[in-house]
């Protein structure tokens, strides 16, 4: 007897979010019908799938080889059904895409119109998190991460790198001097970030970490202090390339940089088994060759 593939993504979808009230909550159905649909997989192939506990759900061997075969059989289904009905039209229906507060104002916000006259038939809806999301959890189709990436349940998408700029303010510099090497920087105001530490990990020679004297744990806020002329700071070409070439922030220390350091890379991520891979693939392709890194 075949298995179907509504159980199948059941099946997925309990791996992916950790348990079954979760997956029952991202899918939006019963947990009695989660665990139906485990029942009746485990039954019909005749071995276990799953060791649950009271406080977590675990793959056994055979389960992670299924698993694992099931994400890629879905994946070629799913295309194959999209490219099927899809022959001849343009995508079309929701596309949850979150990114970081810089990153939306910054990049995706100016690409918004032209993508809407692109893709008329696709409802963007954009959220920002500072944080790396749950994709499940938020619903969420696509994600921009800044950083290394460490979830192998995703797949991801390179969209570049944004280099990265230690800036202050030319009002800033003239009240408080041009740090003419790293030793000067404790003498001055360092703007940095809350929560992480990756953050205020500068791409210096011989700095492993920042202690910065003002913090916030917004990188749009971290740049308008900047650009008010409370201090120095770190930030994404993404962000401040602009405010570079028009003179609103000035670059310091450029010949102490290290580079490919983990905060550069840019990528696009969403899971493998995606219903939404058309919508998606229209916008990632879109973007890339116009976003300003």
């Amino acid at each position: 007897m075949l298995t179907r593939s509504d159980d199948l993504q059941i099946l997925l979808t309990i791996v992916d979010t950790g348990g079954f009230s979760a997956a029952a909550e991202a899918l939006d159905i019963q947990v009695a019908r989660v665990s139906r649909a485990i029942t009746r997989l485990e039954s019909q192939l005749q071995v276990t799938l799953l060791n649950r506990t009271t406080r977590r759900v675990e793959l056994t061997n055979e389960g992670r080889q299924f698993v694992d075969a099931v994400r890629i059989g879905l994946q070629t289904l799913q295309q194959a059904e999209e490219d099927l009905v899809a022959r001849g039209e343009r995508p079309k229906g929701r596309l949850r895409v979150d990114a970081a507060s810089p990153f939306v104002l910054h990049q995706i916000v100016p690409l918004v119109q032209e993508f809407k006259q692109a893709y008329p038939d696709i409802e963007l809806e954009i959220t920002s998190n500072e944080g790396f999301v749950d994709l499940i959890e938020k619903r969420t189709d696509v994600a921009i991460r800044i950083g290394k990436l460490t979830d192998s349940t995703l797949h991801a998408r390179p969209l570049g790198k944004s280099k990265l700029y230690i800036v202050a303010s030319s009002a800033y510099l003239a009240q408080r001097g041009l740090p003419k090497n790293i030793s000067d920087l404790p003498h001055h105001c360092l703007i940095g970030f809350t929560g992480s530490k990756v953050l205020n990990q500068w791409p210096l020679k011989g700095i492993d970490q920042i202690t910065p004297n003002v913090r916030a744990s917004n990188g749009e806020t971290v740049r308008q202090l900047t650009l008010s002329g409370n201090g120095i700071a770190c930030l994404s070409g993404f962000m401040v390339n602009n405010d570079i070439a028009t003179g609103r922030l000035v670059p310091l220390l450029e010949s102490e940089h290290v580079t490919n350091v983990g905060r550069e890379q840019v990528n696009a991520v969403y899971y493998k088994t995606s219903t939404v891979a058309r919508r998606i693939s229209a916008f990632i392709d879109f973007i890339q060759p116009r976003l300003s890194l």
